[in-house]
């Protein structure tokens, strides 16, 4: 009986040992992931009387905790006052301020291209785009996050004879985190 007592005891902290709490330690697991989503925009173009309302899309690529890139292209092609319209495409470095419930504060710094269509069709253009803005995503499920506000303050530098157009707006969306 104690040989039995002495087998099972060994038996039972040799499992102990070799198993873990975890498949990978927290510290080196795997961290990459990639979440596509669609998101609505509502945007004060800074040129023409009305707010632009578009759709768009944004791909938000996670390599460890701190370093990520999100790039986006807006179409604000709604709501247009004389033809007037904007489009965006966009990337750069976007930063998770904390991790709370199931939310997640983030503020990001994009520069891309945007293109532009003047009234009545007279002209159109490119212009370099510089973006700073964040918000907060909200994860539902594994899979499934809300994208509950993005806001975002664009610079186009150099618009028309050295003049900036300064549009700013507000996005809302959902995404799918693929893996």
């Amino acid at each position: 009986m104690k040989r039995f007592a002495v087998f099972i005891c060994v038996l039972l902290s040799t499992a102990a040992f070799t198993a873990s709490a975890q498949v990978a330690p927290s510290a080196i697991a795997r961290q990459f992931s990639l979440t596509a989503g669609g998101i609505g925009s509502l945007f004060q173009p800074d040129y023409g009387p009305n707010r632009l309302i578009g759709v768009g899309t944004y791909v938000d690529v996670k390599f460890t905790r701190w370093v990520q890139v999100e790039g986006e292209g807006r179409w604000l092609r709604y709501n247009q006052y004389a033809n007037i319209y904007q489009d965006n495409y966009l990337i750069g470095p976007r930063v998770p301020i904390l991790h709370f419930w199931k939310a997640t504060p983030y503020a990001k710094a994009m520069i891309g291209v945007a293109k532009m269509n003047f009234q009545y069709n007279y002209a159109n253009g490119s212009f370099t785009d510089v973006a700073f803005g964040g918000g907060l995503d909200v994860k539902l499920s594994r899979h499934i996050s809300v994208r509950a506000i993005d806001f975002e303050y664009q610079d186009w530098p150099k618009w028309v004879q050295n003049t900036s157009l300064k549009p700013y707006g507000a996005s809302v969306g959902v995404g799918y985190r693929i893996f």
